[in-house]
């Protein structure tokens, strides 16, 4: 944005209520403990209260309970992390590309790219690919044969698309992505494996971001889908067949195994593994380092694995838990014999 931005008309922009100078120039955000004159900051987390009364920022998006004894500019509104969200995108330096197709872009003679794309240095854009209205394609970008990017698509440099993707509106890939690449699919014949041709391809809908080096393979029959609006964090792998629903997010390192199913408004955090030829159902949560090895039918947080504590006590835990089925055993033995004498009866062991 090149005009001067002022607490005035952020107000305006996200509909938040001003207490302060609506001519006071913005120029940039910050954390509450490191903004200066000039930069917003805004209050998400209580247990950053504590930074309020000592920081030096323009103004703060606050809650109205929290902006309470506080003496500073703030705009006030519902949800000041979405505020932030929203009005990031003014200041960010993301540089913006130019239309064309550089020099040195290899581009098949039946092809389709739109005027308003940008294709940078290097780019490979191969024979019957389609490229619309307003995506860019950084430097050293692969388009295999047949796909189709949606407009304004934001592509960073070293993407591969292989063969017959098909990406919506507005998605954003990053760094390093692999999308299309053959699924992990082999059939055993006499302990050796052979090929089986990976022949569906991957469609993934409008408003999606995939993160850095994140792979999502293509269909082994049909395609390898993913949803509108879903968010996928770095590093992260899908395998051939996997469907996830809108609006689903994924943190780094998460692996889906192949024809897993993924439905809508799930959290995956970072580390969880699927199993496949699982369901998971609509708004199910799954905490950081989770492996699932069933279906989920039902909404809800899950978890599995044990969370971190000190060495010494996590030890003792390990050799608990290789205890539990001598455990078992003594303790149907003990009802047993709880059984007899509460009945009357003689005890016995198993021995």
């Amino acid at each position: 944005m090149t005009a001067p931005i002022t607490l005035g008309y952020l107000a305006e922009f996200l509909g938040a209520t001003l207490r302060g100078a609506q001519n006071k120039r913005i120029t940039g955000l910050a954390t509450l403990q490191e903004a200066g004159p000039g930069q917003v900051s805004f209050l998400a987390n209580p247990q950053y209260r504590k930074f309020l009364s000592t920081t030096q920022a323009a103004a703060v998006l606050l809650k109205p309970a929290d902006a309470e004894g506080y003496a500073g500019d703030a705009l006030l509104i519902t949800d000041p992390y979405l505020a932030y969200a929203r009005i990031s995108h003014l200041f960010d330096p993301k540089p913006i590309a130019e239309a064309g197709i550089h020099a040195s872009a290899t581009v098949a003679a039946d092809a389709t790219v739109d005027p308003s794309a940008s294709v940078g240095p290097y780019v490979v854009i191969e024979s019957g690919a389609r490229i619309a209205a307003g995506v860019t394609l950084g430097a050293h970008c692969y388009i295999g044969a047949r796909s189709v990017i949606g407009e304004g698509g934001w592509l960073a440099p070293r993407v591969t698309l292989y063969h017959d993707v098909r990406i919506g509106q507005r998605v954003t890939i990053q760094s390093g992505a692999v999308i299309g690449g053959e699924g992990f699919g082999f059939a055993n014949e006499k302990g050796i494996w052979r090929k089986i041709a990976q022949i569906g391809g991957v469609t993934i809908g409008d408003d999606v971001e995939i993160g850095v080096n994140t792979a999502i393979d293509r269909g082994a029959m049909d395609d390898t889908r993913i949803g509108n609006g879903v968010k996928l964090d770095n590093q992260i792998q899908i395998a051939h067949n996997v469907q996830v629903g809108d609006h689903t997010a994924m943190a780094a390192c998460v692996g889906i195994s192949g024809s897993a199913k993924i439905g809508k408004h799930c959290m995956l955090a970072g580390g969880v593994g699927l199993v496949g030829h699982i369901e998971i159902c609509d708004n199910v949560f799954i905490t950081g380092m989770t492996m699932v090895t069933r279906s989920i039918t039902e909404p809800g947080s899950y978890s599995s694995g044990t969370a971190m504590q000190p060495a010494a006590e996590w030890r003792k835990s390990a050799a608990r838990i290789r205890q539990l089925d001598d455990m078992s055993r003594r303790l149907q033995q003990l009802e047993k014999i709880v059984e007899a004498v509460t009945s009357g009866g003689k005890a016995s062991s198993d021995g």
